[in-house]
């Protein structure tokens, strides 16, 4: 498998709203890798499986933003792609050939999700092509579904096919692209594919692949819009009657737009009298007038600001990551969205990987790993394992324990006890005993050397260091200094066994 290299970008999630959804100074979109998370489908509607056909329009039951533009329909390309901003496409042939990378204004399909944009044909009825909606307003989730679709059935592209899914967000605008299988044939086409977005010039775009040849299987990734927030989310449960009314604590929200001086602030229903300094909300415990969503105002001095009221169904688990949505306010302070456990971005009653270590939160909140149904805190440090960043203590954080490199650390197991190393404390301590911990290794990641510091005076004999693969790629003898240089190895996770008159020890190390 062709491995992409990919970068984390700095982004605010959308939560600005005027009627559903205010854009502030969008500019483009950021893209990052996420655990593979692929959705099952309960009653999905069939899209028509022409071969090279653009299927729809179909309609979105809510507004989406897409490169600053509002749409509630797409097309859907039967070669791999949502098409935005162009119904009048609908019932005509796709584009199939290409070999342009992007950034190109000749780029075949535009404004679009290029899910795995390639030339498919499942005129046999192999596959499927399908749509539905998952999710509870207003974080809904639409998801277009590509099922074992065939490439084009000459040259024997026939027996090779692909399955994805494109995923559009409610309220945040976010766009998932899921891909659980992307073979290659190289005999039509040049085996061209690409996965990505683009926008209607087809010069502002993110990919994960651009056009080339290349393959991958179970891989997530994420575009989302870069926005700069100017206002204050407060996002509280409904009560009992479910009626999209609730109760806002706005000390809460005074602490935070100054926390200096909380009591400086104040609120207003109307941008009007905010702005005036006129007919400021008494009663802080304010109970909104309309229904789930609901602008009021803040003045802070002479700055105002919009704070955007949102009242959801506790009962919903938006994020399908098995953590109840009321048990997600970690702060107990009423408001759902100022829960960050990963400063990602997205509140964690709206995040499927709330410590952001690669493991969706659904494995980590409820697990059977060890045959213990409960919630498990691993190491013991207080911070159950769906909040914590390093499940089992040993200074190496879960997502960098991922040896195999397939941005899931749940297969993977260096020393072959079937417990996964992100929560195997075993494979940080040593022969001695369960509990011992004779040797540090520092700095860990490094890039060239690093040092051992022996807790208990032992004594160094050999230091053997392993791939993941338990093949030895080096090895040291008696070092006074106990320094070791491993710059000439390749960037990854390694194996460290220190040998002693007394016993073993086996580390970790990580070689960035």
């Amino acid at each position: 498998m062709k491995k992409k290299l990919f970068y984390n970008c700095l982004w605010a999630v959308i939560f600005l709203s005027n009627g559903i959804n205010k854009l502030v100074a969008q500019i483009n979109y950021g893209y990052n890798q996420i655990p593979y998370k692929y959705y099952t489908l309960a009653t999905p509607s069939v899209v028509n499986t022409l071969d090279d056909y653009n299927a729809g329009p179909y309609t979105i039951p809510f507004n989406f933003n897409f490169y600053e533009n509002n749409y509630a329909s797409f097309v859907i390309s039967t070669n791999g792609c949502m098409i935005f901003g162009n119904d009048t496409l609908a019932s005509t042939p796709s584009p199939w050939q290409f070999n342009q990378t992007l950034p190109s204004a000749d780029f075949p399909i535009k404004n679009a999700i290029l899910g795995l944009f390639h030339d498919m044909d499942n005129t046999s009825g192999a596959g499927s092509i399908s749509y539905s909606i998952i999710g509870a307003a207003p974080y809904r989730k639409m998801i277009v579904m590509f099922n074992d679709q065939q490439h084009f059935t000459q040259n024997y592209c026939s027996v090779i096919k692909s399955s994805f899914q494109m995923m559009i967000y409610e309220t945040l605008n976010i766009i998932d692209i899921q891909i659980k299988d992307k073979p290659v044939c190289t005999a039509w086409n040049n085996g061209n594919a690409i996965s990505g977005i683009v926008d209607q010039t087809g010069l502002n775009y993110k990919v994960a692949y651009n056009t080339s040849q290349w393959t991958t299987t179970n891989q997530g990734w994420r575009y989302a819009p870069l926005t700069t927030s100017i206002g204050y989310n407060y996002t509280v449960c409904d009560d009992s009657t479910l009626d999209g009314i609730g109760t806002f604590n706005l000390v809460v929200a005074q602490n935070a737009i100054n926390s200096a001086n909380p009591s400086s602030v104040a609120f207003y229903t109307s941008l009007t009298d905010a702005q005036n300094n006129t007919n400021p909300i008494a009663d802080l415990n304010f109970v909104n007038t309309i229904a789930n969503y609901q602008v009021i105002y803040s003045r802070n001095d002479n700055d105002v600001k919009e704070v955007f009221l949102r009242v959801v169904d506790c009962a919903n688990d938006y994020d399908l990551d098995s953590a109840a949505t009321a048990t997600e306010d970690l702060n107990n302070d009423t408001n759902l969205a100022n829960d960050d456990t990963d400063s990602d971005g997205l509140p964690n009653f709206i995040d499927n990987d709330d410590d952001g270590d690669t493991v969706l939160t659904e494995y980590e909140y409820v697990t059977t790993i060890r045959a213990a149904l409960a919630l498990l805190d691993t190491d013991a440090d207080g911070t159950l394992n769906y909040l914590d960043n390093d499940d089992d203590g040993d200074g190496i954080l879960t997502k960098n324990e991922d040896a195999n490199g397939n941005f899931n650390p749940m297969d993977d197991d260096l020393n072959g006890n079937n417990i996964p190393d992100f929560l195997d404390s075993l494979l940080a301590t040593s022969e001695f005993n369960s509990d011992a911990k004779n040797f540090t290794i520092y700095p860990n990641p490094t890039q060239d050397i690093f040092s051992v510091n022996a807790n208990n005076n032992i004594e160094i004999n050999k230091l053997t260091i392993l791939n993941v693969n338990g093949q030895v790629v080096k090895s040291f003898e008696k070092n006074n200094l106990n320094e070791y240089n491993v710059g000439d190895l390749s960037k990854g996770v390694y194996v460290i066994k220190i040998q002693t008159l007394q016993g073993s020890e086996i580390k970790k190390l990580i070689v960035e």
